[in-house]
């Protein structure tokens, strides 16, 4: 791979420019059409962690993407920095490490766009429900899954919000037409993490020779024209873009060090009980890590303990905060140096399309990543405030794609009027004008069972892009509640 030809410019829908001298280069307007999106303004009403409250303390899905989107950018400048001052690379200059910062940071803003609301525990009730249900859901003579492909089926078992986010921004925003923002090739291509189909899907723990990049599905069926178009037009053929791994290092050291600074806010975690855990992993790890892995934690220990003892001799107000987040700007510093210098070091196989691990996998931080994230895990995710969470959004989408699969499955059919109610046409009625757009554009002339798969991704796309608030709102107003 060659980065005048990752670093596409191309959309997939030709632009017509104006006679107007612009100056902005095409990643910077991808900027533009990002921030002015509603798709982006609504990751403020969805929860990254913790339930959405009254605290303005307490990362969204909104705050935790611009802090993805400054990691990103500066991974992208010092990785640059890097490949310019070692001589990496004869077609990558000033210019060339401009455009990576802002593919970079506007693929970090993006990152989540696709996420359904109630966090992560959202994904996860998709997939559920639809591994429960596809098998047991009446259509025609048989099941709903006897009428798609394999391939159909997988996609909704395995549903994704980074797969649901490639078809936000190329279909379902409907800024002009059915091409979503129509961002440039480049940028599509970085938050593609995995380049496989949801039957293309081979990763296993224990395999020493696993795939990263295999680990989840990319493009759903309905998708694989567009995500080919930008594998061609990048000429990744099948293997990941080298800036898909800066972006996947940003988000992991951004919710690592985020949860664990929430959990503190919130008063579920206190210094000594993560200096506790630290030393206990530590002690498990002898022998076993590298000795510069746990001699890095020793050291942040030390300065966790330097910073809580220096607040409480200042006085400050609250000294387990104040020590937590000066001790997770550390932490930062040394997982970005960390993942600069993986890139730099695996250069070659991860430009050759060979390289198999994240970034930040063995590096002098990653015993302390793990622990980090074993304590959010322990302390935060099996909080109260989150189980409650995750029981009622698992009620929420129950409700929402029973109502919205038993009035699409035969919408568009010969047999509408048999099957349906005056109960399926409202429900049909609520779905995006856009989204129906999509639709009919997409399932003109498809075959039957295309058009059906197409009606139950409505569902999909539906739900995903609902916000917290109007999740839970539209829920009690159907069930009567208000």
């Amino acid at each position: 791979m060659e980065w005048k030809t990752l670093m596409c410019p191309e959309r997939i829908r030709t632009v017509t420019r104006s006679a107007a001298k612009d100056t902005r280069s095409e990643f910077e307007k991808d900027y533009q059409r990002i921030i002015s999106s509603a798709s982006f303004r609504r990751l403020q009403d969805k929860t990254q962690v913790f339930p959405l409250d009254k605290s303005d303390f307490v990362r969204t899905r909104l705050t935790h993407s611009l802090e993805v989107s400054n990691f990103a950018r500066s991974i992208g400048r010092m990785i640059g920095d890097r490949i310019m001052s070692e001589g990496l690379s004869t077609d990558y200059d000033a210019d060339m490490r401009e455009d990576v910062c802002t593919v970079l940071e506007c693929a970090g803003l993006l990152h989540d766009i696709g996420n359904p609301p109630f966090g992560h525990f959202g994904e996860d009730a998709i997939r559920d429900w639809f591994r429960k249900n596809l098998y047991t859901v009446s259509y025609k003579d048989g099941k709903l899954s006897d009428a798609l492909s394999e391939q159909q089926v997988q996609d909704f078992c395995h549903f994704e919000g980074n797969t649901q986010a490639l078809r936000v921004v190329t279909r379902l925003h409907f800024m002009v037409d059915e091409h979503g923002m129509n961002l440039t090739k480049a940028l599509l291509a970085t938050i593609i993490k995995y380049p496989v189909s949801s039957v293309g899907i081979s990763y296993d723990k224990n395999d020493p020779e696993r795939d990263v990049s295999h680990k989840k599905m990319g493009y759903f069926a309905a998708d694989e024209d567009v995500f080919e178009s930008i594998q061609e037009g990048c000429g990744t053929c099948g293997r990941r873009h080298p800036l898909a791994f800066a972006l996947e290092a940003a988000d992991d050291i951004a919710y690592t060090t985020a949860d664990i600074e929430d959990a503190v806010k919130k008063k579920l975690l206190d210094v000594a009980t993560l200096i506790s855990e630290m030393r206990s992993a530590i002690e498990k790890a002898e022998g076993s890590a590298p000795a510069e892995q746990t001699e890095t934690a020793e050291k942040l220990i030390s300065k966790l303990e330097h910073y809580y003892n220096r607040a409480v001799d200042n006085g400050y107000e609250e000294p387990q905060l104040y020590a937590v987040q000066n001790w997770v700007i550390r932490i930062q510093g040394i997982l970005l140096t960390n993942a600069v210098d993986s890139f730099i070091e695996n250069y070659e196989s991860i430009m050759s399309g060979t390289f198999r691990k994240e970034l930040l996998a063995d590096r002098s931080g990653s015993l302390v990543m793990r622990v980090l994230g074993d304590v959010a895990l322990r302390y935060a995710f099996l909080s109260e405030p989150i189980l409650k969470l995750e029981v009622a959004a698992d009620t929420i989408f129950d409700f929402l794609l029973e109502k919205l699969v038993n009035a699409l499955k035969y919408y568009d059919t010969d047999d509408w009027k048999m099957h349906s109610c005056a109960v399926d046409s409202k429900m049909i009625g609520l779905i995006s004008p856009s989204f129906m757009q999509v639709y009919k554009i997409h399932s003109k002339n498809a075959p039957e069972n295309e058009k059906l798969y197409l009606r139950l991704l409505l569902a999909t796309d539906y739900v995903s892009g609902m916000t917290d608030s109007y999740a839970r709102r539209l829920y009690r107003e159907l069930r009567g509640i208000e």
